[in-house]
């Protein structure tokens, strides 16, 4: 594989941001080095086999992970503490107890349809026409959650709204701990459509948790924590893939790569927290429409 460090930082920057925001990191990684043509669409080629490019942008999402485990370490302290517990005395009883369980049960769909999918999925549709269809169509999905959200009641069940001094995420794991495990299971398998090239990971499951009645700001918190297990295992896989043939005189590049992304999803995720917590994903949708559908054109037209 030919790499050079510019690709790498760039796919590394756009990574680490649009695997959070709800516009599709495998979608851009696809579309972007398509409309710049030459090299870049030469050496970054999901679709090819045994695609080394594949290797390190998936490999690049440990990176990723471990911005979330950072921003979330209070969360995830609470839910792992929650685990052991629950595994040690063999009931689920505290909101820590059953959000570790909820979010287990909830990654179950993901995890099972990407280890029969996944290679399909990137071979027959990692294109960059067929990525850009599916941006649009996220677009499309993003702007039919604010729709169903509108219709959705909020949860405002006292049981679960926490203190009037509680510190905020606090009370929003609580919150979340309130949902039903057919409704966990139910938002985890929206990750499955983010096996599509294009449709975002982030988008689909905060779409499903708006349906669900949840707000933005715990749609989007919901989303953030189920995300962090399986982009976590999914970049722990390709490591070693990277530090074989595959990755093969790039390993600076994909060091460097690695920590624009982790940086970038930091920042990233800092920001959407709180822009979730009184805007909405309308703006993401007009994005991913006009963006799919200009792509799609100008591509088809190449």
């Amino acid at each position: 594989m030919s790499l050079t460090y510019p690709e790498a930082i760039v796919v590394g920057l756009f990574q680490g941001v649009t695997e959070l925001f709800p516009v599709s990191s495998l979608g851009h990684s696809v579309i972007i080095p398509a409309l710049i043509g030459g090299r870049w669409a030469r050496d970054l080629n999901v679709s090819a086999p045994e695609s080394p490019y594949l290797a390190f942008i998936v490999g690049l999402h440990a990176a990723t992970a471990l911005a979330l485990i950072v921003f979330f370490w209070r969360d995830w302290a609470r839910i792992i503490g929650g685990f052991l517990t629950s595994v040690r005395d063999r009931s689920i009883r505290t909101p820590d107890q059953r959000l570790a369980w909820l979010l287990i049960i909830a990654t179950v769909p993901v995890g099972v349809a990407g280890l029969l999918l996944e290679h399909t999925f990137r071979t027959v549709l990692g294109k960059p026409v067929p990525s850009a269809l599916f941006l649009a169509a996220n677009g499309g999905v993003l702007y039919a959650g604010e729709l169903l959200r509108r219709r959705a009641a909020k949860r405002t069940d006292a049981a679960t709204m926490g203190a009037p001094d509680e510190p905020s995420d606090v009370a929003s794991d609580r919150r979340l701990a309130g949902l039903g495990w057919a409704e966990s299971l139910l938002i985890g398998a929206a990750e499955i459509l983010a096996l599509l090239p294009g449709v975002s990971r982030s988008g689909a499951t905060m779409v499903a948790g708006l349906a669900r009645g949840l707000s933005h700001e715990d749609a989007a918190r919901f989303s953030f924590l189920l995300a962090t297990p399986v982009i976590l295992a999914a970049g722990v896989l390709k490591i070693p893939d990277l530090t074989g043939p595959l990755g093969a005189g790039i390993h600076g590049q994909v060091l460097a790569g690695s920590l624009v992304s982790g940086i970038g999803a930091y920042v990233a995720v800092r920001f959407l927290v709180r822009y979730f917590e009184t805007r909405t994903l309308t703006p993401f949708a007009i994005y991913c429409a006009v963006a799919g559908l200009a792509s799609a054109a100008y591509l088809g037209l190449a």
